[in-house]
């Protein structure tokens, strides 16, 4: 059963606090229609992320000193800790979004730093017409993802209709992670078109096609001759010309690569050190090991410990007076 908003607990009351905002740890979220006149005003901010993925209309955020309009298409996420505050964007009919409160993981910050604006403000504005279908999706399936028991085959996603009023909340170790699963590709498929990464002057096409190839794959079997022949160059000529213009050879490159794969894994999930090592193509997790402590000073269990998401798979929240929830 969906969970509405006079059901749901919060951590602010009503006051000198604001409007009130769920407790850390949960992942909340829902999909608004306002008309104008709706506002939220949080003094102390929220204890969790917020993102907000507006579908029509026009709304307005403020964090801290930072304030943006955003329209459809547009994807905004606040920090915790900050005050801020949103509402219809004065004269506009309406502000039609997606909105979801949760402890980001830790890997989504590289994604989101091209486009911090201050005071813990992401702003990912005009993301390709063609991710919004996808976009639209994946909200629709982590909404539905969160309300699963865990038990029984997960609930089916509605027809491509917004579902407005009902709040979900992933109570579930189960329904959190489907529903965080969702968000990150939402963040991944918005941040990775919206800002397309400019050229580097003086690059050989054929080596930028080899660093595209490794990034996207680097826990795949790349060697100096399978990267020269998908860039159609002898294996020495390749090597060369891309020791010449990157400062490091192809395999120093690739080994970089898998080290960064490797962190993101450590820090995101919980995979065994060992899946790791594999999934990010190191066939040895004793070489693993000592070249990764080459890289970050420490091995992979204590990155894990230093870095990883910290709320684990599940954190409840105290129940406060029934009352409004506001996103």
């Amino acid at each position: 059963m969906p969970v509405r908003a006079d059901e749901l607990p919060t951590t602010a009351a009503n006051g000198n606090d604001g409007d009130p905002a769920p407790p850390p740890g949960l992942v909340v979220l829902g999909h608004f229609d306002q008309p104008p006149g709706y506002a939220v005003n949080r003094p102390r901010g929220s204890a969790s992320w917020l993102f907000t993925w507006t579908t029509g209309g026009r709304g307005r955020l403020r964090q801290g000193a930072v304030e943006t309009s955003v329209g459809a298409g547009d994807l905004v996420a606040l920090a915790p800790g900050v005050p801020h505050g949103y509402a219809v964007e004065p004269g506009a009919r309406h502000w039609r979004f997606w909105w979801a409160h949760c402890q980001a993981r830790p890997s989504w910050a590289g994604w989101l730093r091209p486009y911090d604006t201050g005071d813990g403000v992401y702003v990912v504005a005009s993301a390709p017409a063609g991710v919004h279908g996808r976009v639209e999706s994946a909200f629709l399936r982590m909404h539905t993802d969160a309300r699963w028991t865990g038990t029984g085959a997960p609930p089916t996603p509605p027809a491509p209709a917004s579902p407005d009023g009902p709040v979900a909340v992933a109570h579930g170790s189960a329904a959190r992670e489907l529903a965080l699963c969702a968000l990150e590709e939402i963040v991944l498929l918005t941040t990775g078109g919206a800002l397309p990464t400019a050229p580097r002057s003086g690059l050989d096409a054929r080596i930028r096609r080899a660093e595209e190839l490794i990034a996207a794959d680097p826990g795949a079997p790349h060697t100096v001759r399978s990267l020269a022949e998908d860039v159609a160059l002898s294996p020495s000529r390749f090597a060369h010309l891309f020791s010449r213009q990157l400062g490091q050879s192809p395999m120093r490159a690739l080994r970089e690569a898998r080290l960064r794969h490797a962190a993101r894994l450590l820090e995101g999930t919980d995979l065994p050190v060992e899946r790791v090592a594999a999934a990010s193509g190191f066939a040895s997790p004793f070489h693993f090991n000592r070249v990764f402590r080459e890289r970050y000073g420490i091995p992979p269990g204590a990155y894990r410990t230093k870095y990883g998401d910290p709320s684990g798979p599940a954190v409840s929240g105290r129940r406060g007076e029934p009352g409004e929830y506001l996103p």
